[in-house]
C-alpha cells in the first residue's frame, strides 16, 4: 500500500490532484480543505501522506482503487478515525471535511451539533451520531497547531459557512462556464473576507461586488 507521495504537484481538480512522479502521475482524492492548503503550489513539490480505499460496487464487476491524500499524517489518522462513524463512508467524510480537522475536532469535543450541520451532507442525526461517536477521542485533535491558509493573508479572519451553501454557488459558478479550480479561488478569496452569508445568492453577489 502507497502511504506516503512526495512529487511535483501538477494539476488540482475538483476533487483531486495529480502528483508527478518520476515517469509516473498519480490521481489523489482530496477533501476540499487540502485542496484549498495546496492549489497555489502547482508546479511545486508536495508530500501527501496517502491511504487506499476502493470505490465502486464488486456486485457490478468493477471496483477501482483510490488514493486519499492529506499534507500531514495527522490529518490522515482523523479522516480514519471519522470514518469509523456509522453511516459515515470514505466519500462521506471526504465530501465533508472542508474545513481544517481542528476546527472539527473542536466542534465534537465541544459537543456543536449544529456546527456540524453546517458540513456538507451531514444533518442533525449524522451530527449527533459523530459527537456520540468521537467526542472522547479527538482531544489530541483539537490540539493541533492551526493549519496554514494561504487564502488569509491579511489577517482577514475566514468565517464557517454552511458548507451545502457554498456547494450550491459553486455550481452556479460552474454553470456560467468558471472552471471548477477558478469557482473555488473565487469563493476561496469570498470566505477569506470573514463576512457571513445566508444563502448562495449573497455569496454570488459578493463575487459580483469584488469583479472577481
Amino acid at each position: 500500500m502507497i502511504t506516503k507521495i512526495t512529487g511535483v504537484l501538477s494539476r488540482v481538480l475538483e476533487e483531486e490532484v495529480r502528483v508527478q512522479v518520476g515517469a509516473l502521475e498519480y490521481a489523489v482524492l482530496v477533501p476540499e480543505f487540502v485542496r484549498r492548503s495546496i492549489q497555489v503550489r502547482v508546479g511545486q513539490e508536495v508530500t501527501l501522506h496517502t491511504s487506499h480505499y476502493l470505490d465502486g460496487n464488486p456486485m457490478q464487476g468493477r471496483v477501482v482503487p483510490r488514493l486519499v491524500g492529506f499534507s500531514h499524517e495527522a490529518e490522515l489518522d482523523f479522516f480514519d478515525l471519522f470514518c469509523t462513524v456509522d453511516k459515515v463512508g470514505t466519500r462521506k467524510a471526504l465530501k465533508a471535511l472542508v474545513r481544517p480537522v481542528k476546527e472539527i475536532a473542536d466542534a465534537i469535543q465541544r459537543q456543536d451539533a449544529k456546527w456540524l450541520t453546517t458540513l456538507p451532507g451531514v444533518g442533525a442525526a449524522t451530527a449527533e451520531q459523530i459527537i456520540a461517536t468521537l467526542r472522547r477521542k479527538v482531544t489530541k485533535y483539537a490540539l493541533m497547531a492551526p493549519s496554514a491558509d494561504p487564502t488569509a493573508e491579511g489577517a482577514a479572519p475566514a468565517t464557517v459557512v454552511d458548507g451545502n451553501m457554498l456547494e450550491d454557488a459553486y455550481q452556479a459558478l460552474v454553470s456560467v462556464g468558471h472552471s471548477p479550480i477558478d469557482a473555488r479561488n473565487r469563493l476561496d478569496r469570498v470566505l477569506a473576507t470573514g463576512r457571513s452569508f445566508k444563502s448562495a445568492e449573497e455569496v454570488l453577489l459578493e463575487i459580483y461586488k469584488q469583479g472577481a
